[in-house]
């Protein structure tokens, strides 16, 4: 993505160098269920806290300064670029349909994390809290993205994560989520988890309708990277590459092809009426 010399966000609170406190516990097995139960976290980064309270009990951290390196401060930069430029679509999409947007404040952090909906450790992945209506990323999340899931990686896989994120942001204030989570109410685990993949769907779609909207600060490869990085965070593949076998009924984020399909549908149609994925989900 074209990036350098652009407007950067000031809605990027970067605390990489004051970060980094340890959990006591969290780190190896721990942290892998952890990551695949939250990984692009949504609305379950509520379910943060009371997993990490009964896998790891009470907890201390310890902080301390952290220098970024050159290429930290780089990628900190990058992502400034990307909020912008989500800021300034999602603005003028809201603004065109009569209403206004609130953007979200992101929090880059190291190792753990504090929030309204809870602590977080890196394994979380990165998550949107309603709560305080922030998201929130360790971004050696993107590593890990591509050595143990197989993502093709590249700086847009980065942007494809922010902007699903953010597309959390956007069901907050357009009162999708509550409406999801009122339709939850009553229902059995395997018909509550259809409404979350719905919801999960929907956020890529919205990616990809903020993608069709920024096609002219994109580069060759960069969709290539976003649906590399759908397809790693599939929820079959997460399955098939963890546990070796795939449970339908306890998906929560959607297939790979699934999530491919919808990021697909906003960047070609760029029209955020066309993100019908509750309806289309059965």
């Amino acid at each position: 993505m074209k990036w350098q010399g652009r407007r950067q966000s000031s809605n990027v609170d970067d605390r990489r160098s004051v970060s980094g406190g340890k959990l006591v516990a969290g780190g190896g097995i721990i942290g892998i269920i952890i990551l695949l139960v939250n990984v692009f976290g949504g609305d379950n980064a509520q379910l943060i806290t009371p997993v990490l309270e009964q896998l790891q009990g009470k907890q201390s951290t310890q902080t301390e300064a952290v220098a970024l390196s050159k290429e930290d401060e780089e990628l900190g930069n990058y992502v400034r670029v990307v909020v912008a430029d989500n800021e300034d679509i999602w603005g003028k999409i809201f603004s065109d349909n009569g209403m206004n947007y609130k953007q979200p404040e992101i929090v880059l952090f190291r190792e753990s994390v504090q929030t309204a909906c809870g602590g977080a450790s890196s394994a979380s992945g990165p998550f949107y809290c309603p709560g305080d209506q922030k998201v929130y990323m360790d971004l050696a999340f993107f590593e890990e993205l591509q050595t143990r899931f197989g993502a093709k990686g590249g700086d847009f896989a980065i942007a494809y994560v922010i902007s699903h994120e953010i597309g959390h942001h956007i069901q907050t204030l357009l009162g999708t989520s509550d409406r999801m989570r009122q339709m939850q109410e009553g229902k059995s685990q395997a018909e509550a988890n259809k409404l979350s993949v719905a919801l999960e769907l929907q956020a890529d779609f919205y990616a990809g309708v903020w993608a069709h909207h920024n096609k002219e600060n994109l580069e060759a490869g960069d969709i290539d990277e976003a649906l590399s990085a759908a397809n790693a965070v599939g929820d079959d593949a997460i399955q098939k590459k963890m546990q070796g076998q795939v449970v339908p009924d306890s998906f929560t984020h959607g297939t790979s092809e699934q999530r491919i399909y919808w990021f697909k549908k906003g960047y070609t149609t760029g029209d955020i009426r066309q993100g019908t994925t509750f309806d289309e989900i059965n």
